[in-house]
């Protein structure tokens, strides 16, 4: 791995740890628990897009890890570990059929599985199925938040390939 390659990396990582950490701290004003807009994932999504899907997949990793050991809190690990790698397949998986253009897509697809991966946890750990009810919510929220997360990420892909050229 090349220095620049890796301080690339730190780079990304830094920025979508500041972004967790910092969003972190905006009180829930929602009464369904893990409703949240995931500004973090911008920066996946612009690494995707960037970079690769191996470097996206490393700061996505990196940002989990750190976040949680930030955070302090053990199932803060396993909720976003388990909504990240849900999440961050669905994109890899999506991405190489949608175009550049379409990143605003590819962020609400990452936002649901994001979603349903972190229920689907919840649901286990707390060895209650009835949470599977507030799915729908969730559903409807990772729609309004991915639309805005994905437009975000679009521009910045935009923005960084214009300055690239110059």
């Amino acid at each position: 791995m090349s220095i620049k390659r890796i301080a690339t990396i730190a780079a990304f990582t830094a920025i979508a740890l500041t972004i967790f950490m910092l969003e972190a701290q905006i009180p829930v004003i929602i009464a369904v628990p893990g409703i949240k807009l995931g500004l973090a994932n911008i920066v996946t999504l612009v690494a995707l897009y960037i970079l690769s899907k191996k470097d996206a997949g490393i700061i996505l990793a990196l940002r989990i890890v750190l976040g949680s050991i930030f955070a302090g809190n053990s199932m803060v690990f396993l909720y976003s570990a388990a909504g990240g790698l849900l999440s961050f397949a669905s994109v890899c998986l999506i991405s190489s059929v949608l175009t550049e253009k379409q990143i605003w897509a590819v962020g609400v697809v990452s936002a649901i599985a994001h979603n349903l991966g972190q229920i689907i946890v919840a649901a286990l750990v707390m060895d209650s199925p009835a949470l599977l009810w507030y799915l729908p919510w969730l559903i409807i929220a990772a729609v309004i938040t991915g639309t805005f997360t994905g437009f975000s990420a679009q521009f910045a892909v935009k923005s960084l390939k214009r300055m690239r050229l110059r």
